[in-house]
């Protein structure tokens, strides 16, 4: 058999030619910070398993068997599914704004009797996945056509605007950008961008007074001046300001954060983990931290670039976004630099709804590298 032919029919791959197609070069570095978050949150528990670091070598577990059945799977399952994974992903969506839980202020999570989700992170992987599947087989002119981005926009209104309700404004942020970056992918209109920018600026004092809670606000007041209320909104950015500029070069050394250890670091496990692994690893563990992470978004960029089927370009790019858009925002929030979102750090931050849908995003990534030979026909789909 050729390998033309071989390549062609996905069904004839054995598990060993999938094997030897594994991105070991993306799989090794996000095993490294999978590794590290968990010293991290073992650090974060003042040195002990319990409450943070056991739970998430757990939710490790999981996501890793979630990776590998994802990534071996049949990609023409994924195409054939998209559409309605995303319905369901809505659907969970839904559920939250009448049946969801409290917490931290925000209607976010589902209670599934024996743990909590939160519909929003699961949203954003099966947005990606219909939108590539949307796309996958318009040709040039069909997206040069306005009226073929309309399903999509509707796509990303209904979810945003009940994440946004939650409130859940940086899962909402993150939907838009992604949205954004797709269209630009595809081939969208350039004066299209032009348009919505004008519109978003207009759009600004109506967001303030009427989208925004008067905890948002303070937030971007906060951001402005941060010492208007230091003791109040302006606490968390100025205490995470003081731990990662008191690690210096190389950090104050492991679980020897003084900021951190002894609780002056909100949320020191989750939104400002990055903040704590730079108090106790400084710069040097903050730029390994980040060389690891673009190294990951190089190589999604390099398997979207090589992958010769347009759906699987689609999910590599899609899910490069997503990834890169949850780091940028997070450390530009915890540095200062962008007001304060509920945006995790990827794969570090302790939770399973973002690492498990991350894990999960990924893995259909690895799925599309696997099969980027192969020539997928919209027939059947």
């Amino acid at each position: 058999m050729s390998m033309i032919t071989r390549v062609s029919n996905a069904n004839m791959m054995t598990f060993g030619e999938k094997l030897s197609r594994f991105s070991w070069a993306f799989f090794i570095p996000m095993c490294v910070v999978l590794l590290f978050s968990i010293v991290v949150l073992f650090s974060a528990g003042n040195g002990s398993w319990q409450p943070f670091a056991a739970s998430q070598l757990l939710k490790i577990i999981f996501g890793m068997a979630v990776f590998f059945y994802v990534s071996f799977s049949n990609i023409k399952t994924w195409i054939k599914h998209s559409y309605f994974i995303y319905v369901i992903a809505l659907i969970l969506v839904i559920l939250v704004t009448f049946v969801g839980d409290v917490g931290m202020g925000a209607q976010r999570w589902l209670s599934l009797g024996f743990i909590n989700i939160q519909p929003s992170e699961f949203i954003k992987i099966a947005f990606v996945l219909a939108l590539a599947r949307y796309f996958a087989w318009k040709n040039s002119v069909e997206l040069s056509q306005f009226k073929n981005y309309i399903i999509p926009i509707f796509m990303l209104l209904v979810p945003f605007v009940l994440i946004c309700a939650q409130p859940d404004l940086g899962t909402g942020l993150s939907l838009a950008l992604i949205t954004i970056g797709m269209f630009y992918i595809v081939g969208a209109n350039k004066k299209w961008f032009l348009i919505l920018g004008i519109l978003g600026m207009l759009a600004l004092p109506v967001v303030w007074y009427g989208g925004m809670h008067d905890y948002q606000r303070s937030r971007i007041i906060t951001f402005i001046n941060p010492d208007k209320d230091a003791q109040g909104a302006g606490y968390q950015i100025n205490q995470a300001k003081i731990a990662f500029g008191s690690g210096g070069i190389i950090g104050k050394g492991y679980m020897s954060g003084t900021q951190s250890q002894q609780s002056f670091l909100p949320e020191k496990q989750t939104d400002f983990i990055f903040t704590m692994m730079g108090e106790e690893f400084g710069f040097v563990g903050a730029f390994i931290l980040l060389t690891i992470y673009s190294f990951i978004t190089f190589m999604l960029f390099w398997a979207a670039k090589t992958c010769r089927n347009r759906f699987g370009q689609l999910v590599c790019f899609g899910f490069m976004l997503n990834f890169f858009i949850y780091y940028f925002i997070n450390i530009s929030m915890v540095l200062g630099v962008l007001p304060t979102v509920g945006v995790p750090l990827p794969l570090m931050s302790f939770g399973g709804s973002s690492l498990i849908s991350l894990l999960f995003g990924f893995g259909l990534c690895q799925n599309a590298h696997i099969h980027k030979d192969q020539q997928l026909s919209s027939k059947g789909f």
